[in-house]
């Protein structure tokens, strides 16, 4: 059988080679990959823009990925064996502080991530540590299931912001995780879902999956102060900012979009006034991936429509130039080994 693995040696610098299936090590599986999703932190990566320290050239990107342990490493289950599954990414301590109180996306220890610190999924097969290891049903689409990484970080921000039956809800953003946000919210059964979204291909999207309206960014401000949850998705310059103004007094915002440097602030002196919770999600817990991995088992949650493209690993580079093109056609891009 012939393995191979994309390496990015730097921005821009791409290649294919052979990859040895080495026996995994001691505690850690080898899953063959059988596909794994690209995002906008893969393009920072292919571009350069990713910050230093969250990074390590040259590596195999990869880091939303679903396939079928192949092997296990010395100490673990061999039962494994055969078994469908996702894994986190974060490779967490276990040790400290906050791994100890299950805020295990906030470990201080150094960073490291499968697909930035690590050798990631852009390949026939990936190696991680079974402790991070989520089962998948015996019937799970295994393409479907990779998207069960943003699906664990939308997964945070509803848990995060603890959503309740009959509340106005809004959802800033109609890209993956906005249009995954919306799955989710929607079996909350609240009495508004209102999804913010320009594109109008996205918004109906939107509409299919639960939400019970769509609001061009534009006329947003007509709804300020008026949702008790705001779950923002954008990463957008302004798209933080907009996400506070909509929640009503006392309401909760969770911000999962990372913007690019120089966007508009949050006025703290409104915070304040307002009594608004903000939370904030960078990753996800092993809580959040296990809710995200039950509610796709049990059908609340289905990524499937989202994928628009599957590509092969020596598509790398126009897999990844597909994301962020702005091309309403696009939705979620897979690399398929």
């Amino acid at each position: 059988m012939t393995y191979e693995a994309v390496v990015l040696d730097g921005p821009g610098a791409w290649r294919l080679e052979p990859l040895g299936a080495e026996p995994p090590p001691p505690g850690e599986v080898r899953c063959r990959v059988h596909a794994a999703g690209i995002c906008g932190s893969d393009r920072e990566l292919f571009d350069g823009n990713r910050p230093a320290g969250y990074v390590r050239y040259p590596l195999t990107p990869g880091h939303e990925w679903a396939g079928t342990v192949e092997a296990v490493g010395e100490g673990v289950d061999p039962a494994l064996a055969g078994r469908k599954v996702v894994a986190e990414g974060f490779r967490n301590c276990q040790r400290c502080e906050r791994c100890r109180a299950g805020e295990t996306s906030l470990c201080t220890a150094a960073y490291d991530e499968t697909g930035f610190t690590r050798p990631g999924a852009f390949a026939s097969y990936v190696t991680v540590p079974a402790r991070l290891l989520h089962l998948l049903d015996e019937e799970a689409d295994l393409s479907a299931a990779a998207l069960l990484e943003p699906s664990a970080v939308v997964a945070s921000a509803v848990l995060k912001g603890a959503p309740r039956p009959a509340e106005r809800i809004a959802v800033v953003g109609g890209g993956t995780l906005g249009l995954l946000a919306v799955q989710l919210l929607a079996a909350y059964s609240p009495a508004e879902l209102v999804l913010v979204e320009p594109r109008q291909q996205r918004a109906e999207q939107g509409g299919r999956f639960g939400a019970t309206r769509q609001l061009h960014p534009s006329d947003a401000g007509a709804e300020a102060g008026r949702f008790d949850l705001v779950v923002e998705t954008a990463g957008a310059a302004h798209s933080a900012a907009l996400a506070v103004s909509l929640a009503r007094r006392g309401g909760r915002v969770a911000l999962t979009g990372i913007p690019a440097p120089g966007a508009a602030g949050i006025d703290p002196i409104a915070l304040a006034m307002q009594q608004t919770t903000v939370y904030g999600v960078f990753g996800a817990p092993s809580e959040a991936w296990s809710y995200a991995v039950r509610a796709f088992g049990s059908g609340v949650l289905d990524p499937a429509p989202l994928i628009t493209h599957e590509l092969p690993l020596n598509a790398y580079d126009k897999a990844v130039s597909l994301v962020g093109s702005g091309d309403p056609e696009v939705g979620k891009v897979l690399l398929r080994p």
